[in-house]
């Protein structure tokens, strides 16, 4: 079965072609990574296969449907930027979490938040921003989802938290669903991925199964993009 497809998706902003002809499939049970360099067209995909923006061109696929409200219910998108509102207590979002997402456990969301040591009778906006990206990751991994779709969830913290979140993704994704976690801090998450997606200047320029690749170029996943792209 196919989770997500997209098929010759296309986005132009004014004049200017931000994703170019973009083919993807993504099946069920697997942890993607879609990397590459800021500004190369990652979050614009991102956002069309969340229905937060409408191709120029191409179709994208969700179990079968057409991105829109069906859709939503099925995919868990924690965003580049924290979306939440900082005047509410962390106990406070997590009740709104729950009466608004049937697929929403709330026992998991407490659990998880208690492990990172997060206070819930706090206000978001009393605390740093890595632990607000932390209480955002919370809710995203405490959906029962078939489609977790993560933009950037180690940017905002340290390194020796960084493990930690990563185990937290690998642990708590439903069984069967799939993980798409866009990046560009490639050594930190290679080693939870299964598969990779390269994309440069809008283009996918790259997918293959992460271990194959490995072996192939005898090196790391990290090491492959930096020699592909000089970085």
């Amino acid at each position: 079965m196919k989770l997500l497809e997209c098929k010759n998706i296309t986005k132009k902003f004014d004049n200017k072609e931000i994703l170019h002809d973009i083919n993807l499939t993504i099946k069920p049970g697997k942890i993607i990574g879609l990397l590459g360099k800021n500004g190369q067209g990652k979050t614009t995909l991102i956002k069309l296969i969340n229905d937060l923006l409408t191709p120029t061109s191409g179709e994208i696929l969700v179990k079968g449907n057409k991105v829109g409200v069906e859709t939503k219910k099925v995919i868990s998108y924690l965003p580049e930027r924290t979306c939440l509102d900082k005047s509410m207590k962390v106990c406070e979002i997590v009740k709104c979490y729950e009466e608004f997402y049937e697929n929403f456990n709330s026992k998991k969301a407490y659990k998880l938040l208690k492990d990172l040591d997060l206070d819930i009778n706090e206000k978001l906006a009393k605390m740093s921003k890595g632990m607000q990206e932390k209480v955002q990751l919370v809710l995203v991994m405490s959906r029962d989802a078939d489609l977790y779709i993560l933009d950037e969830p180690l940017g905002g913290v340290d390194p020796a938290t960084r493990d930690y979140i990563l185990d937290t993704i690998l642990s708590n994704f439903k069984e069967g669903s799939s993980v798409i976690i866009s990046t560009h801090l490639i050594a930190d998450i290679e080693r939870i991925l299964d598969e990779i997606i390269f994309i440069d200047k809008g283009r996918i320029v790259l997918t293959s199964d992460a271990d194959e690749l490995r072996t192939k170029e005898n090196c790391s996943i990290d090491e492959v993009f930096r020699r592909m792209f000089k970085c």
